[in-house]
């Protein structure tokens, strides 16, 4: 006899949180999360069903049936949906002790969404992030490097025609760093970056999207502080 598999419940719930995010439903959005940590889910299963929709409102986007409004109706819904998360995320956590992320959106680039998660996901887990907004000139990253010293340097970019800024990002910060050797590590992401445009840039590392991203750098700052143990 053939059985069925069964679905779990919790999955199914999810996925309704992520259309709820995705149609924009703010109100309900924020009552699911409610109910969902009195039932003991965790903050980072609730925040990845939103980010669920919130690719789902990109691809509407993507599609025409949404337009700007839309979007920022679905970052708002993000940024409260992260203000609710955000103790319960931080409660077990030490803070500043993940390392130093300068972040911005590229040149040519003024969405915000994206990076807006990421940093709310680095500062939640115990990382000190540096925000320089949108629109950043390669050079104001690197002019903002030599007063912050961050570990890491996140360059975020959704519009293909942004993507030559960030081959001129890495290129500026090698030549910053020729002397001394000692270039930042530079990850990119957004929307519209895969391994191909990674690979163009000359960037260190690339990541899908913001969880990602946040996983990418907990390793990197895994091995940084391992380093150091050997070799104090």
């Amino acid at each position: 006899m053939v059985r069925k598999k069964t679905e779990d419940p919790l999955a199914r719930e999810l996925e309704m949180l992520a259309r709820l995010v995705a149609e924009l439903k703010e109100e309900e959005v924020l009552s699911e999360i409610g109910r969902h940590l009195a039932a003991g889910v965790s903050p980072e299963d609730i925040l990845s069903a939103c980010q669920k929709g919130m690719r789902l409102v990109g691809s509407l986007h993507e599609k025409g049936q949404y337009f700007i409004a839309g979007l920022i109706m679905a970052g708002e819904i993000m940024h409260e949906a992260v203000n609710m998360l955000r103790p319960i995320m931080t409660k077990k956590r030490s803070k500043g002790d993940g390392g130093r992320v300068l972040l911005g959106t590229i040149a040519g680039d003024i969405h915000d969404i994206g990076k807006n998660l990421f940093k709310d996901l680095l500062e939640c887990h115990g990382f000190t992030v540096m925000d320089l907004g949108v629109d950043v000139p390669p050079a104001e990253f690197v002019r903002a490097y030599m007063e912050f010293k961050p570990h890491l340097v996140a360059a975020s970019a959704l519009i293909t025609d942004s993507f030559p800024h960030l081959r001129e990002l890495v290129s500026l910060f090698e030549a910053a760093t020729r002397d001394t050797g000692e270039r930042p590590l530079i990850i990119i992401g957004g929307g519209q970056v895969d391994e191909r445009v990674w690979r163009t840039t000359g960037s260190d590392y690339w990541a899908a999207d913001a969880f990602a991203g946040l996983r990418l750098c907990q390793k990197i700052t895994a091995e940084r502080k391992k380093r150091k143990g050997h070799a104090s």
